[in-house]
């Protein structure tokens, strides 16, 4: 048997609501990788839907636990960031990239601070500069179109968009540094869905799609991007991954959209984890 690979997850975690670390973790650990998680606060739920939530940063932790693991002589195989609250974690992260990326490792950054044309209330333009920072040293990005859109000092575009629209962000969001760029929420038309992918490395720019599914869904941003790391990780193309991300996140939708669940809580992932497994010949 090859040796077990492993991810490091730097995110935040909330007790209730699917998304960040209690997605991360049991999906990529679904896809056979050994998942290493960096929590960057503890809510009780998250913050979409949700008042008088509870919240505990915990940023003066991050260095103390990177000490340690450097003591222990750990590196890792790729590491993920999601969800980083203040300019400080952002500088954490990049020290920490420096730090543990094994050699032959990869970086994955997924700039969750944005969506819909606005960031999230407790960013501001400042903070999306300092994040392409941050991105500008991974192998991968995972951005939507906000959240590209504010990292390359444009004005937010909404859809439905064009191929040569599309085509264009990703060249400029790989020119950032990334060789591989997933941009997330693509569509040409009402009815369908999806991501588009560019490797600068062959040239490949490939879209993925499944059949729009009304509503918006909290979590779904991470579910995608941990299926697509966990894929990834396992040997796909970065299209093959971004298409099986794209069905595994769509089937989670669905799985929610048909029983009713309050959105809040987020999507039913969990049952689409064998589906995911078998797409990846694990089963």
């Amino acid at each position: 048997m090859n040796k077990q690979k492993r991810v490091v997850a730097i995110h935040d975690i909330s007790g209730f609501g699917k998304c960040s670390l209690t997605v991360a973790l049991p999906i990529i650990s679904a896809t056979g990788i050994e998942t290493t998680v960096m929590p960057t606060a503890v809510l009780s739920t998250h913050t979409g839907g949700f008042t008088g939530f509870t919240y505990r940063d915990l940023t003066e932790d991050l260095r103390p636990i990177a000490a340690h693991w450097q003591s222990l002589d750990l590196q890792f195989d790729a590491i993920y960031s999601g969800f980083l609250g203040s300019f400080e974690q952002i500088a954490i992260v990049k020290d920490f990239v420096r730090d543990f990326r094994k050699n032959g490792g990869i970086f994955i950054a997924d700039p969750a601070m944005a969506d819909n044309g606005v960031m999230y209330s407790i960013f501001d333009m400042p903070f999306a500069k300092e994040m392409a920072g941050l991105c500008a040293m991974a192998d991968l990005v995972v951005p939507n179109f906000t959240e590209a859109a504010f990292m390359l000092g444009e004005d937010f575009v909404a859809g439905p968009y064009t191929k040569e629209y599309v085509e264009g962000l990703l060249h400029r969001l790989s020119d950032m540094g990334p060789a591989k760029v997933v941009l997330t929420g693509v569509y040409f038309n009402e009815s369908e869905l999806g991501a588009a992918s560019y490797d600068r490395e062959t040239g490949e720019i490939s879209c993925a799609f499944s059949a729009t599914i009304d509503g918006y869904f909290h979590g779904t941003g991470d579910v995608y991007a941990s299926a697509l790391t966990g894929a990834y990780l396992n040997g796909c193309t970065l299209a093959e991954a971004a298409e099986i991300a794209v069905r595994f996140t769509h089937g989670s939708i669905l799985r929610t959209k048909e029983a009713g669940t309050d959105i809040r809580f987020g999507v039913n992932f969990e049952m689409g984890l064998p589906a995911l497994m078998r797409d990846l010949k694990l089963l």
